[in-house]
């Protein structure tokens, strides 16, 4: 084991929580982010659907329902609140450093609808949300001269001395490296590589909440795992492509053996995953079908263009015949007990992303919520690690986003930050 230099903070996962939270450090912070494996493979960059939003003040209460009763009321109430007022800040924030969220044919954000939701409300660039917004946080993180990347530098522990975090264990080369830091922030992503079948890359196999229960943080709701209800059958070992919700929230539907619909493809996925399974045992199948039918050609081809070309690699033309799905493993809503800024229970230790457990889920996650709730919770980390968590929060401002957006274009003269990607 050796000692390197010291840093301020370690951030233990380059998705958009880890990211987020570096670029809401100080430009005089020392940050050292590591990656498990390459920096490309992290959860973030699968997420197909898009990142919820609350598209005008008089949403907040269906939004809020939709969360609870898709986490069956076992949420944190106050954690609920804090992401949906969160949203509008984070949404502008991404358009401001360049993610080309979906536009109506008047240059406002588009919205698509996913299911468990009453309305539509997610922000979306065609079926790569996440490849899109990660892609765009990982080249502003990489623009900042304070931080410093580490791939293929899993984290093996970290160090807690007199009660409090005071640095990492890092596997680098061949040999151990221990680096001292003021704190660490574990942003390591879920559980998905510890199922046989899973949406998740393989590297992530719940090495934060290992880490953290190692040196007596609480964990919290290690149950609680989400089934997606459409992932791709092909019969084929490793990791299994994820089928969009959106492909339900624009109309796709399941069907059984005998081509009929046998459930409410918007219903909660926990309640479709089981209603996926149960036709499975009836039909004696391995899988049930995704019939896009119903959906418009020219939304095929544009919005879910990426899933499309990923079907026909296996053979199946969604424009042209239903596909097979089964459920798979998909997302962890439990992990590293945390509070309201992603303090867990270790001093100076924090967690966020699917590591962590802030409540905002419940027993079972809406769909959208987890880019949302990654990014809002990752950047009040970042305000607790400089001190300010008691500073008042960002809120949603009050006008709709065409009012805003057209407020600001006649304050600036100019298009406003809202309409520049088109």
């Amino acid at each position: 084991m050796e000692t390197t230099e010291a840093f301020d903070v370690v951030i233990a996962g380059c998705g958009v929580a880890g990211l987020f939270t570096a670029l809401h450090l100080p430009a005089t912070a020392r940050v050292l982010m590591l990656s498990k494996g390459p920096i490309d493979h992290c959860d973030s960059m699968l997420a197909q659907g898009g990142i919820c939003v609350l598209p005008e003040p008089g949403d907040y209460d269906a939004f809020f329902e939709d969360t609870m009763r898709a986490g069956h009321y076992e949420n944190r109430p106050s954690s609920v609140d804090i992401m949906i007022r969160g949203s509008r800040a984070v949404i502008a924030e991404l358009v401001r450093r360049g993610v080309r969220f979906a536009r109506t044919t008047d240059g406002a954000l588009a919205f698509t609808r996913e299911g468990a939701h009453s309305r539509p409300r997610i922000c979306y660039h065609d079926d790569v949300t996440g490849q899109e917004i990660t892609t765009h946080l990982l080249a502003a993180v990489r623009a900042l001269s304070n931080v410093r990347i580490w791939e293929d530098a899993p984290l093996e522990d970290i160090v807690v001395e007199g009660g409090r975090c005071t640095g990492a264990v890092i596997a680098r080369r061949g040999r151990r490296v221990r680096v001292a830091a003021r704190d660490v922030v574990l942003a390591a992503g879920g559980i998905g590589g510890l199922y046989e079948h899973s949406t998740n890359y393989p590297e992530l196999t719940g090495d934060g909440c290992r880490i953290a229960a190692a040196h007596g943080a609480a964990l919290e709701h290690m149950d609680y795992v989400q089934i997606h209800p459409t992932s791709l059958y092909t019969g084929k070992p490793g990791r299994a492509f994820l089928i969009s919700e959106s492909a339900r929230g624009e109309g796709a539907v399941l069907i059984d053996a005998h081509g009929e619909r046998f459930t409410d493809e918007l219903q909660p996925r926990d309640v479709v995953s089981k209603a996926i399974y149960a036709q499975m045992k009836k039909d004696g199948a391995a899988y049930v079908r995704l019939s896009f039918a119903p959906v418009p050609h020219e939304v095929i081809l544009g919005h879910f263009a990426h899933i499309r070309a990923r079907c026909l690699d296996e053979g199946y033309d969604i424009a042209r015949e239903p596909i097979p799905v089964v459920p798979a493993q998909h997302y962890f809503m439990g992990g590293v007990h945390v509070d309201s800024d992603s303090r867990t229970s270790i001093p100076h230790l924090y967690a966020v992303g699917e590591t962590s457990c802030n409540g905002v889920h419940g027993k079972n996650r809406l769909a959208s919520n987890s880019l949302l709730e990654s990014l809002v919770f990752a950047e009040r980390a970042a305000r607790a690690i400089q001190g300010r968590a008691n500073e008042p929060a960002r809120v949603a401002p009050e006008p709709t986003y065409a009012q805003e957006e057209t407020r600001r274009a006649a304050a600036a003269g100019k298009e406003g930050a809202w309409t520049l990607q088109r």
